[in-house]
Order: structure tokens, then C-alpha cells, then sequence
């Protein structure tokens, strides 16, 4: 399938928390990795795709999902999505090592992140 879903990102409130309910509801493994400034935690479900949880950068924004797509050129993908009706939330943006990412809005409002792998 062209542009899976590859990984899942919780923005949430309450890390530890958070963590805790994963962790139990369904025996996730969560591995802490010191980012820049605040700590990401992967999510190992054993299979299928993978995610990840952070504590919510935007003030007052409740605790939500984002799933992320891949593409092959997430600024291409991102000036794709405007020209189609969408907005950005987040442009374009380098994670170090890893790839870059965009966050984006269809014309209905719905929230979906762009992931590119380096």
C-alpha cells in the first residue's frame, strides 16, 4: 500500500499517566529517549505500527492521537496538501538522525502528520 500509516503519536497532558494506562491496558513497552528540551517515549506494541507519546506542547490543548503517513518528500507532500484545500499546523520540521515531519489539516479540519525517514 502506497503511504501507510507508520507511526502514532499521543500529545497528552499526563505522560506518566498515560504511560501507566498503555502500559497495562495493552502490556506496551515504552522506552524513554531524552529529546531537546522534554522526553519522547516510544510505544512497542510487539507488531503492527509503532508510536510514541509526549507531553502536550500546545497550552491548554486536550490529550490526542496523531497518526503520521509516510512520503517520500514531506515538503513536496505539505505544499500538495495547501494546494488541495489543507492547512499547515506545523511546517516542515528535522528530527535529527531520524527524518522530518509536517503537521497538517484536510479542508474538513481533521489532523494528520507527514513523515519522511531520512
Amino acid at each position: 500500500m502506497a503511504n501507510p500509516f507508520v507511526h502514532v503519536e499521543l500529545s497528552t497532558t499526563d505522560p506518566e499517566k498515560a504511560k501507566a494506562f498503555y502500559g497495562k491496558l495493552f502490556s506496551w513497552k515504552m522506552e524513554d529517549t531524552p529529546m531537546e528540551g522534554f522526553t519522547y517515549t516510544m510505544i512497542q506494541p510487539g507488531e503492527g505500527t509503532g508510536g510514541g507519546l509526549m507531553k502536550q506542547m500546545m497550552p491548554g490543548a486536550p490529550s490526542a492521537w496523531l497518526p503520521y503517513v509516510i512520503v517520500d518528500d514531506v515538503k513536496a507532500s505539505t505544499e500538495k496538501a495547501t494546494s488541495l484545500g489543507g492547512s499547515v499546523l506545523k511546517d516542515v520540521s528535522e528530527i535529527p538522525g531520524m527524518g522530518s515531519f509536517s503537521i497538517i489539516t484536510d479542508p474538513t479540519g481533521a489532523v494528520l502528520g507527514l513523515w519522511q525517514t531520512a
